[in-house]
């Protein structure tokens, strides 16, 4: 799926801004078929971002169902003839989408693109009107899984009910990505796949082009100074690039591919641009390769996570997010635990930030120990293809990005059951037939000795919370906790490790000497600890400490307005430990000799 685009061929309308919004708790909406009468009583909400945090009402922060959104605009009359796709970045979870009052587009799952052809509903040179209809419930055949529990006790009201989830980020909904119009030529390129390589000096650059309609294709490679590097003809091919200038990490180097679809006559169809970083990635033994060399992933795991914004989409923060990872000296962080947008994808290109792609298999395990089962029990076959079509669409989505180094199918699943060897095989032989150039990973919680999963998979994600979650404050036995469990799991699958989740809850400004939980200084004794053991270990390719920053979470015992476990606050602001960790990533020798 390329990402829509202005061209001299092509014309991209957006539709972001304030629209007209109402809940739907009795479902009226489809019965009383709103998507052609209008939506009654609406009020107004931005687009993109969630709904929830939009009002000072708890009944639309905790929503359980339908929401609907509608605004109007104008068709251009020169858009008469040309074919003209609605792209909704994403809806979480569910979606239904309308324009005029006919039906253009559905979607599941929460946080991946989506369209529809609109040109034999538009009204070109006149107003038009698009609805959709937004869904946030989860269920056993979602990703991520959830479940609606009604509560049947004499202390609840009849009928009451909650949506619960197995997983730490609020469950925030709406509209979280622009939604735009793509206007293109009836003949036009579909799609593109690019594989690059690197032969001595050379850059390599294999691509193959889908296109609709008849046209002849002919390609350009053009470094940044705009000169021609490389050209060839037809819909399949391969560029070289002398001494070409490598995408490396901290130091992108972006050409474009140009794609010109001709007619007969040599006269233009339709034009797209491509950035296209030459790179390569590679598991060897006990190291992760860029280019041939070694590369320890230093950095986080993120969200997508403002104030006010939820999820939404924000260019602000995503800027200054990317600013904050360069000057805190990290590399990569991984997309926990969800495709982020592709504007972000688009920032890591070009800011040279490696990043690992996750699917929203979150949430897939019990915490309470539960002895119901989940792996062919809860989660089905239905489910199954869910997952699998959600990796097809990750994957189609992000497959040109020169940022994406490895693809992660899930997070903390419950790896130790039966079932989840079949489950999460197949998942992996799916995500490996669409991708064979990049490693498979998925993050691990369970023990070395109990997953049943994890030596299937190029590289062995863990996350561990010694001395929070376990030995509550013990910070001595971090240390030697850390490097026997690492040495255990390369031991058994003799994979490299990454550290890909460690971190404790911080409240800014709370001080203790000796440190003690939830202190600043215990934050940074606790990374400490595990930067001891890590340092000793050669096998051990990353660490990414838990979280980059503050985010919000559903209301529990356990957090206190949201998971405080960010090196910074939630609207960007530096703790203790964000100093810490740049003392130790702009000057450890550990990666003074590495790309």
């Amino acid at each position: 799926m390329l990402y829509p685009i202005d061209s001299e061929t092509r014309q991209v309308k957006v539709l972001c801004g304030i629209w007209r919004f109402r809940l739907d708790a009795k479902e009226e909406g489809f019965r009383r078929k709103w998507f052609r009468t209008g939506l009654p009583d609406a009020m107004l909400m931005p687009v993109p971002a969630s709904y929830n945090d939009m009002t000072e009402d708890a009944a639309i922060r905790d929503h359980i169902g339908w929401v609907w959104y509608e605004r109007e605009f104008f068709a251009a009359a020169a858009w008469e003839g040309m074919r003209v796709v609605l792209r909704v970045g994403s809806a979480a979870h569910k979606a239904k989408v309308w324009v005029n009052g006919e039906s253009v587009a559905e979607h599941k799952g929460g946080y991946l693109p989506f369209e529809g052809e609109v040109t034999h509903v538009l009204n070109c040179g006149g107003a038009n009107r698009v609805t959709i209809a937004v869904d946030n419930r989860l269920d056993w055949t979602t990703l991520p899984p959830g479940f609606i529990k009604e509560h049947k006790d004499d202390l609840h009201p009849k009928g009451y009910m909650t949506q619960e989830y197995l997983f730490d980020f609020f469950n925030y909904s709406g509209i979280h990505r622009p939604v735009r119009l793509l206007v293109t030529p009836k003949s036009y390129v579909d799609d593109i796949v690019t594989v690059t390589d690197i032969k001595g000096k050379d850059g390599v650059v294999r691509y193959d082009i889908q296109v609709c309609g008849r046209m002849l294709v002919k390609v350009r490679l053009v470094d940044e100074s705009g000169r021609c590097v490389a050209e060839g003809a037809g819909a399949e091919g391969v560029l070289r690039v002398k001494n070409a200038k490598l995408w490396q990490p901290g130091k992108a180097y972006l050409y474009t591919l140009e794609i010109r679809g001709l007619d007969k006559k040599g006269a233009l169809v339709d034009i797209y641009r491509l950035p296209v970083g030459i790179r390569t990635v590679k598991v060897k033994g006990r190291q992760f390769l860029i280019n041939g060399k070694p590369f320890y992933f230093r950095g986080f795991g993120k969200h997508e996570d403002a104030a006010l914004r939820g999820k939404g989409h924000d260019n602000v923060t995503n800027v200054k997010d990317f600013n904050l990872l360069r000057w805190i000296g990290a590399n990569s962080f991984r997309t926990s635990h969800y495709p982020y947008s592709e504007e972000i994808m688009q920032l890591a290109d070009r800011y040279g930030i490696v990043v690992i792609d996750e699917a929203p298999g979150v949430g897939m395990r019990f915490w309470g120990g539960e002895k119901e089962a989940l792996f062919g029990g809860l989660i089905t076959d239905e489910t199954l293809k869910h997952h699998c079509d959600v990796m097809k669409e990750v994957i189609a989505r992000d497959k040109n990005h020169a940022c994406v180094v490895m693809w992660s199918v899930a997070n903390e699943a419950k790896t130790e059951e039966p079932g989840a060897d079949k489950y999460f095989g197949r998942v992996l032989k799916e995500t490996r037939k669409l991708d064979p150039t990049r490693p498979v990973m998925m993050v691990e919680c369970a023990g070395w000795d109990k997953t049943r999963v994890a030596g299937m998979f190029d590289v062995i994600g863990v996350n561990r919370y010694f001395s929070w979650y376990s030995d509550n404050g013990r910070l001595e036995l971090v240390e030697s906790q850390v490097e026997n469990d690492c040495r255990r799991w390369y031991k058994r699958f003799r994979r490299p490790v990454f550290m890909t989740e460690y971190g404790a809850d911080t409240i800014l400004g709370m001080h203790s000497e000796p440190p003690v939980m939830f202190t600043e200084e215990y934050q940074c004794a606790m990374l400490e600890a595990y930067h001891k053991a890590l340092d000793k270990l050669d096998f051990v390719i990353g660490e990414h400490v838990w979280n980059f920053a503050d985010f919000q979470t559903k209301q529990g015992v356990m957090r206190v307005m949201g998971n405080k476990k960010g090196v910074f606050t939630r609207d960007r602001q530096p703790k203790m430990a964000a100093h810490m960790l740049r003392r130790r990533w702009l000057n450890h020798k550990k990666w003074k000799v590495v790309v």
